[in-house]
């Protein structure tokens, strides 16, 4: 009975909660980071190198691997080695796009917290209770 107590308090937390929200956005997130790269950067990039995706580039370490074919039928020949880097580069520019939109991201959020903490605030108005207990310090004060 106590495993499932504490399992209830643990999940009920809203710190759980936040993390499992964190978690779904975050893998939304990386499928638009994703698509910012193979359906923006990419093509921008395939216009500068002639190279339309970097995963498909590959060096032949070891092997009969005829000129011009793709990794998998590269990957196919037989007693070939296959250093597959194109894939890495892929996945290193959308991992650095993707830190870099985070960046600006809690750059920004930063940026309006200083903003909201820079703001001057007003004191709220004293309370019947403190209005009363000045007026009792003033008289004191007087005689």
């Amino acid at each position: 009975m106590g495993f499932v107590k504490e399992f209830k308090e643990f999940a009920i937390k809203g710190n759980v909660m936040d993390l499992a929200v964190g978690v779904i956005i975050g893998g939304a997130f990386g499928k638009i980071i994703d698509s910012v790269v193979k359906d923006l950067v990419m093509p921008i990039v395939s216009a500068i190198i002639g190279q339309p995706d970097f995963s498909k580039l590959y060096i032949v370490l070891k092997g009969n691997v005829p000129d011009g074919v793709g990794l998998e039928e590269a990957r196919a020949v037989k007693d070939s080695a296959i250093f597959a880097y194109g894939n890495f580069l892929t996945v290193a520019l959308n991992f650095f796009l993707l830190a870099l939109v985070v960046f600006l991201l809690v750059k920004g959020i930063n940026s309006l917290k200083r903003k909201e903490e820079a703001k001057p605030t007003t004191p709220p108005a004293p309370s019947k209770e403190e209005i009363l207990l000045s007026e009792i310090r003033d008289i004191l004060k007087s005689k």
